[in-house]
């Protein structure tokens, strides 16, 4: 169902809400926050109306305020979320209080209860149109859509758009709403969720706070249990959402449990869909179990396994489940099982770090402390976190009545990556321990029959498939980064065939195959594509073949000479993957002697077990310690190797104590080495190059792969993998891989290669150059003279600059031709020595390149800064204005106006103007006006004023100043003039004018430390009154007086 007006559509939301969705407490319309404070009042007094509690005293306005000072003291989502789901606060009652038992006493309250859903406590209301607060009382307050209340907190903000008007508006208005301060130190602080939507969408995302940024890769669609957000039976329209996300049971649960206070980050993160129903599967499954009809089994008792992509948030899954389970009172212990010990050190902090105040995380520093967790009746022992290794030894630390006590316990056990060692022996011991436990999986990548273990797949480990989430979902819904993998040959392919195709044959060379008849057969099958692949050819190198100088050294140029572009010159870092650990060192060696400026380091096992190539291995190490230790100070030795390898998990992840790391180059890791380290189980997204010299298959080659698709800004489009070893059964690993795990998602898993994304650009190009023609506008000097051609605009260039960020990542840039494609082919000619001779032939790049310029661009870029500011034609980008605006692109200012290119034709247009041929001065004028589509509206003003008076002679330019010169100077003689008059009309100090204009200011600051209040102190208002009754011919006088000076001088400053 369309809605014209967003009222109606919000008349409508609120009455699904209420009559059928379980918000059943009222509406209040349009309250302040004085009221809303007072119906929390009414709440608590009503929930805590007991002789311990409130006594049948409420709370009075004393009270509250200290109440109030708990929120504004917690300030931030984070710490506000922990005071939400504490479930209880404490607040001294007034020492006079008429509850003569409590007078001056603490009392504990009863706030939010995330387990008494839809029930006689909890209190669920509507508001609508909340009046928020502003800065200056003098303004009219704002006016928010929707709030739900649950027992009197604002815990959901709603905004709402009509039909055709995109949801961006409404998460604009959002961070609108947080930038002027209206859920900072405020009762809307309580804030956790905030939704945005429109009668056929919505995102939901969690409240940054005052001290975080809104991120649009953060704002998540409610999906269903197939991960749909609409198919050919059900729209997953209002009434969808309304239902299954803004229903009750459902809201309250997400406050209560599909929120998390992540001490890593100290922000607020929300849960997405698929994790809900991930974790909601497993609670369903533990909570149907029948514990009393246990059947003893050697694998345990099959619960089921998640399969959710690497990268979608396992971690934060994993531990929402647990806690479920554990605070459910669903087991009496819950145990999350890793299959490494520093995993298992990684996996406890994050546990902790997501853990609210309520919930203890046990960790195990060995088997028998294993042991004492799991026979202690403690309720803080319930969530524990362990290794496979410790878990596995568990049956020689333990009595066998000890042992028989903990399987009469109610034991679940939560495998994080399950499908690694669970096929191993230990884990099959543990099995063998723990006979009537539940047990669920975690994978990225479950194990099928394709690549089975042991003749085993996931499902015969841990039973059914309880949610998929597989990577080609989370990179169609943009959750995790699709992936740009690039086949890198150290070897011509027709070279390599012709060498193998002797080889069989048994012949020197061509000449020798062909004088044979039986030679030549041979030769001729391996020469035969048809017959055999390259697949095949590659199949029968020797393993020697890689392990050659002549080999490394062309991958480490390949890296060197592409570095500053796919790591976007030096903001990423890289993983380099190798065959061995011999060659791991090697390649460090030929990194060490190219002194290339990078840092690069190797990590890898250091065990020392007497093999050949011991004495090479452990030089090795000890060389990479020292010069670890010079490049970053930092002393390591191959007894603290762990805490080496801690290090350098640290610093690819600028963590603490490296979260400033960003900014000292120095400090980094650009290149890391590796054999199999860090290829699964670790998070960093700055990390977004893989290289390959090594070959991998299914789960594992999946797993390396993910390594570099952790989301982050503009600057990481994707993950790039670049692949060297048997680079023809590599490109079929990964087909094979992909076609496993993505299945027909696997569509949306790679991103356009170089020449396809400049085609798109080019297409799109051509679709905007459209836009302004139809409106007549040349040089993209100003934007669409339509709303329809402004809203069109910004939805082109939006996709445009998506494929621009990509291909640029792919080494583009405006101006350079693409590359061509050398091939070589052979021909029927061959040397004195009988060998084929190749002809090497150019395939030209298609496009050959970009069809608009980079002047072009910065212009398009401008033209949609214009129309985010509202400068735009048609009409203002006001909340209505259906314009798609991306933040980030508004904010990209620098960089792209090229005063250079602009100047070469001013200088142009000059020496025409000298020689005074009016041919050539049109020409001239006519490519100056292009370049002027990359300045603002005011901008070309000023620079069409200085050029006209150049060309009557009113001017003479001096050859020392450019074009931009001219223009800057304009318009501060311009502005110095308006400052001068408006100093005069209001007898304001015009230096204090020029000082303030010179600050960053906005409405949130202008008047920090007092500085806008005391400017106003200092205007005559004598003068003042006279300026207005010369404008306006009203006399102004006491307060409507000061109003007017407030708003003439607040909107001189700020515009």
């Amino acid at each position: 169902m369309a809605f014209d007006d967003e009222l109606q559509f919000e008349k409508e939301l609120v009455h699904i809400l209420q009559e059928q969705h379980g918000w059943k407490d009222g509406v209040l319309y349009n309250p302040d926050e004085e009221e809303l404070k007072k119906n929390w009042a009414d709440i608590l007094y009503r929930n805590n109306n007991t002789i311990d509690k409130l006594n049948g005293v409420p709370l009075s306005k004393d009270e509250m305020k200290r109440i109030m000072d708990q929120v504004q003291e917690a300030r931030t989502p984070f710490a506000l979320n922990q005071f939400i789901n504490g479930r209880e606060i404490t607040v001294q009652r007034d020492s006079d209080s008429e509850d003569k038992i409590h007078a001056g006493k603490e009392i504990a309250l009863k706030i939010y209860d995330r387990l008494e859903i839809a029930t006689g406590k909890s209190i669920y209301q509507i508001v609508r149109q909340p009046k928020f607060p502003c800065r200056d009382e003098i303004y009219p307050q704002r006016r928010g859509d929707l709030l739900l209340l649950i027992n009197g907190m604002p815990v959901y903000h709603i905004e709402l758009k009509k039909s055709g008007v995109p949801i961006s508006q409404a998460t604009n208005q959002i961070q609108k709403y947080a930038h002027e301060g209206v859920y900072t130190n405020t009762l809307f602080s309580l804030v956790q969720i905030f939704v945005a939507m429109n009668p056929e969408d919505m995102v939901y995302f969690a409240n940054p706070g005052p001290d975080g940024k809104f991120n649009e890769k953060f704002f998540f669609h409610w999906e269903d249990w197939n991960n749909e957000k609409r198919t050919n039976e059900i729209v997953y329209d209002y009434k969808f959402i309304s239902s299954h996300f803004l229903n009750i049971p459902m809201a309250h649960q997400m406050v209560g449990w599909y929120t998390v206070a992540d001490k890593t980050d100290g922000i607020l993160k929300v849960m997405r869909s698929y994790q809900y129903h991930a974790a909601n599967a497993i609670g369903a499954t533990v909570a149907k179990h029948d514990w009393s009809n246990n059947t003893v089994s050697v694998l345990g008792i099959l619960g089921g396994f998640v399969w959710h992509t690497t990268g979608s948030g396992k971690t934060m899954t994993s531990y929402k489940s647990a806690q479920l389970v554990a605070d459910m009172h669903l087991s009496d212990k819950v145990i999350f099982l890793v299959d490494r010990i520093e995993l298992g050190t990684q996996s406890l902090e994050q546990y902790r770090n997501f853990a609210d105040a309520k919930t203890e995380v046990q960790a195990t520093e060995n088997t028998h402390e294993l042991v004492t967790k799991l026979k202690s009746k403690d309720v803080k022992d319930t969530l524990i976190v362990t290794s496979i290794q410790k878990a596995s030894e568990l049956k020689n630390e333990v009595s066998e009545k000890d042992l028989e006590e903990i399987n009469k316990k109610k034991i679940v056990f939560i495998i994080d990556e399950c499908h690694r060692s669970t096929f191993g022996t230990m884990m099959s011991d543990i099995r063998k321990t723990f006979i009537q436990t539940l047990y669920f999986g975690f994978t990225g990548t479950p194990i099928h029959e394709e690549n089975n273990k042991k003749e085993s797949t996931t499902s015969d480990l841990f039973g059914n498939e309880l949610h998929r989430y597989s990577i080609g979902d989370g990179i169609r819904d943009e959750n995790v980064l699709g992936f740009d993998p690039i086949q890198c040959h150290t070897y011509d392919d027709n070279k390599l065939r012709q060498a193998v195709a002797l080889e069989k044959a048994k012949a020197l060379n061509t000449k020798e195959a062909y004088s044979d008849e039986k030679k030549k057969k041979v030769f001729m099958h391996y020469m035969n594509p048809k017959e055999v692949s390259m697949c095949q050819i590659e199949n029968l190198l020797p393993s020697s073949q890689y392990d050659r100088d002549e080999h490394r050294n062309a991958i480490v140029d390949n890296i060197l000479e592409n570095w500053t572009v796919r790591s976007v010159n030096d903001k990423y870092h890289a993983i380099f993957a190798t065959n061995s650990i011999p060659e791991a060192i090697e390649y460090y060696k030929i990194f060490k002697k190219r002194n290339s400026g990078l840092n690069v380091t190797a990590l890898f096992d250091p065990s020392d077990n007497n093999n050949n190539g011991s004495i090479e291995k452990i030089q090795g190490v000890h060389d990479i310690l020292l010069d670890y230790k010079n490049m970053y100070g930092k002393s390591f030795t191959i007894p603290t190797y762990a805490s080496f390898k801690k290090d350098i998990q640290l610093r690819l992840a600028h963590k603490d104590p490296y979260i400033s790391i960003g900014k000292e180059p120095e400090k980094q890791i650009n290149i890391l080495i590796v054999v199999d380290q860090l290829l699964t189980g670790y998070d960093s997204k700055w990390v977004n190059t893989l290289y390959l010299d090594k070959e991998m298959k299914y789960e594992g080659l999946i797993q390396a792969f993910s390594r570099t698709n952790r989301l982050d800004d503009e600057d990481k489009p994707h993950g790039t993998i670049c692949y060297y070893r048997k680079p023809n059964i590599m490109q079929k690993n990964i087909e094979d891989a992909f076609k496993l795990y993505a299945g027909e998602q696997a569509f949306y898993v790679f991103v356009y290669k170089l020449e396809e994304n400049v085609k798109e650009m080019n297409r799109i190009a051509d679709e905007i150059k459209s836009i302004f023609e139809n409106d007549g506008i040349e040089d993209f000097s100003e934007a669409p003279k339509t709303e329809a051609g402004c809203k069109k605009f910004v939805k082109l260039f939006n996709e445009y600059n998506k494929k621009y960020e990509a291909a640029r990542i792919q080494g583009f840039e405006f101006g350079k031709p693409l590359p061509d494609k050398t091939i070589e082919e052979p021909t029927d000619r061959i040397d004195e020595d009988g060998n084929v001779i190749y002809e090497v032939k150019t395939v030209k790049a298609n496009p050959p390149e970009a069809n608009i310029s980079s002047v072009t661009f910065s212009a398009l870029k401008q033209r949609y800064i214009d129309i985010a500011s509202g400068n735009g034609g048609g009409t203002k980008n006001t909340p209505e204005a259906p314009y798609d605006i991306k933040a980030y692109l508004t904010e990209i200012r620098t960089g792209l106006i090229d005063t250079e290119y602009m100047n070469s034709k001013f200088t142009k247009f000059l020496k025409a103007l000298n020689e005074e041929e009016s041919e050539e001065i049109q020409k001239a004028i006519k490519e100056l006006h292009q370049t002027f589509g990359t300045l603002t509206p005011e901008e070309q003003t000023y620079a069409n004023v200085f050029i006209q008076q150049v060309q009557s002679g009113e001017v003479k330019p001096d050859s020392n100043k450019t074009l931009r010169d001219y223009i800057t100077e304009y318009m501060v003689n311009d502005r110095n003039k308006e400052i001068h008059l408006f100093s005069d009309n209001f007898g304001v100090n015009e230096q204090a004018l020029i000082n303030l204009l010179q600050l960053d200011l906005n409405e949130t600051n202008l008047d920090d430390y007092g500085r806008f209040t005391n400017l106003i102190e200092t205007v005559n208002q004598e003068k003042a009154q006279e300026y207005f009754q010369k404008k306006e011919n009203v006399l102004y006088e006491g307060f409507e007086l000061n109003i007017k000076i407030d708003e003439e001088l607040r909107n001189f400053l700020l515009n």
